[in-house]
């Protein structure tokens, strides 16, 4: 909790004893500075939000109803945005977290332009995106604040002493906007020395949880498509030390480092791993190979071979050279890439599935925590799903299995239109409210997170503009969808001087200048129409 007053009384003190060249200083202004300045650097971010996700983990561990969520950005403005709307409708930041993802970097933040979720993109984009996501919650910080300061000036001008104090108390309560970022650094962008480097760069912008996948780092793959090559435990848990290393160099000893595994759907290794003795983690891995036993003397060149048990077995190859696992191994091999994250330094896992199924999560968590307990998850509630029909299909599948007659039904065509007003329909959208609350409950997961959401709200309310506009309803479509909905809903954007941060630069220009000063925000500002 700030004191404002004591904020107050220690510039005070520093300009005095500067002397008379400090005179035009005024120490109110400069201890509301500093208030609207309260993170100097991104270590700073850095060490506090750690902190936050810590409390939140153990908060967890003992209530888990208590878990996080968050809301994918690729610009700063979004989660600006999202973090104002939080505050407006739930009054509390707490448990509220961002998430900074790889594909939106790649489809928008890329020089080369779009590009597929594949590690294209340039990695010093990473970094700068969590740099620029607090420049914009910190600008929200500023921007609050200096409404609060202008109250409280009017309020104690005109000698209203209660209101005044009621305003103060605000300010010295204020909540900030800043928050926990979960930042994806892919399969760290190269072996683990430039893992390690780009992590640095992350957390120096403030980054307090990095989230590292277990693919090979140039054959990556978004998580939901096809051709995922895994990578041998060992060299992951050598870019998991890596990151671990950046954060305790940099002073960020309570650093979150989140495990992901792709195995899931993950059918390809690159190398097979080295094994020292049966049964180490080398061993294991390998032994998830499609395999054929072979004889000596059927070997040709080029064959690579495995002495397992004392048998002589030649793993599958195809034609690009990786090697497969055998079809049913997915949900084994996760089980051990998670116990081994979780036994080497990892603080938090993420299972990449191919569909938000409560039961399958919690079938896999349970046997982690067989190993580890207090096991947690940060799950992606990925756009990626067809969560309409995934759920509809889940209750047509339990209904039939209770034998409830299901013969209206063409469990193929859910999704069509004809079953929204089902009942079928009706229990899937029940289920689907109550997923993030079931999954926490069930199946450990800690945080939940859409990974891309305002790639496709943007998209949404682009078609809706366009087609009014460019239609019959022409500037009607702007006025009664965009700035009427938004006046109506109280957004603070429909001031979008205000939020690009013009009043904070008119106090500035005052501090600055007294009387001198030339001011944005006087009568003739066309802003005053929203006020």
């Amino acid at each position: 909790m700030l004191n404002y007053q004591q904020e107050v009384a220690a510039a005070q003190h520093l300009t005095e004893t500067a002397g008379q060249s400090w005179s035009a200083i005024n120490p109110e202004y400069v201890a509301r500075m500093r208030i609207q300045n309260r993170f100097k650097s991104g270590l700073d971010i850095a060490r506090y939000t750690a902190a936050i996700m810590r409390r939140d983990m153990n908060e967890y561990d003992a209530d888990p109803s208590r878990y996080t969520q968050s809301l994918g950005c690729w610009h700063g403005f979004i989660g600006q945005q999202k973090l104002i709307s939080i505050k407006k409708h739930l009054h509390t930041t707490n448990k509220r977290y961002l998430y900074l993802s790889g594909w939106m970097i790649a489809a928008l933040r890329s020089e080369f332009g779009p590009l597929p979720d594949q590690s294209m993109h340039e990695k010093t984009a990473v970094p700068a995106l969590v740099e620029e996501l607090y420049t914009f919650l910190r600008q929200a910080d500023s921007r609050e604040l200096g409404g609060l300061f202008r109250e409280f000036d009017a309020a104690t001008a005109a000698d209203e002493n209660a209101k005044a104090t009621a305003i103060l108390k605000k300010i010295e309560q204020h909540e900030t906007h800043v928050v926990p970022i979960i930042a994806d650094i892919d399969a760290g962008f190269g072996n683990a020395e430039a893992t390690y480097l780009l992590a640095k760069k992350m957390i120096e912008a403030g980054a307090c949880c990095i989230q590292l996948e277990n693919q090979v780092s140039d054959e990556k793959q978004c998580g939901h498509q096809d051709g995922k090559v895994t990578v041998p435990h060992e060299d992951f848990l050598a870019k998991i030390n890596a990151v671990r290393y950046a954060f305790l160099e940099l002073g960020v000893d309570q650093g979150v480092i989140v495990a992901r595994t792709d195995s899931l759907g993950a059918g390809l290794t690159k190398q097979i791993a080295v094994s020292k003795q049966p049964g180490d983690l080398g061993d294991q891995y390998n032994r998830f190979l499609d395999c054929e036993e072979v004889a000596p003397e059927a070997l040709t060149n080029g064959d690579v071979v495995i002495n397992r048990d004392g048998a002589l077995l030649r793993p599958k190859r195809l034609a690009s050279g990786l090697f497969q696992f055998r079809p049913d191994s997915g949900e084994d091999r996760v089980v051990l890439d998670c116990i081994t994250s979780l036994q080497n330094g990892a603080d938090l896992l993420w299972i990449e599935t191919e569909k938000p199924h409560v039961g399958q999560i919690a079938k896999m968590v349970n046997r982690i925590k067989q190993a580890v307990p207090n096991a947690k998850l940060v799950y992606n509630n990925s756009p990626s799903f067809n969560w309409t029909l995934n759920f509809r299909q889940q209750v047509f599948d339990t209904w039939q299995a209770e034998g409830i007659n299901v013969s209206t039904y063409d469990r193929a065509k859910l999704m069509n239109v004809e079953y929204d007003q089902t009942e079928l329909a009706k229990v899937a959208d029940n289920n689907i409210r109550s997923f993030q609350r079931d999954a926490s409950r069930e199946a450990g997961v800690f945080h939940h997170l859409i990974t891309l959401p305002t790639y496709h709200t943007a998209a949404l309310s682009t078609d809706a503009l366009a087609e009014g506009y460019f239609g019959d309803l022409g500037m009607l479509a702007y006025v009664k969808n965009v700035q009427r909905a938004e006046i109506r809903r109280g957004i603070a954007c429909v001031r979008h001087q205000n939020m690009a941060g013009s009043d904070i630069g008119d106090d500035h220009k005052e501090y600055f200048a007294g009387e001198a000063a030339l001011k944005a925000g006087g009568k003739d500002n066309t802003m005053n129409q929203f006020n």
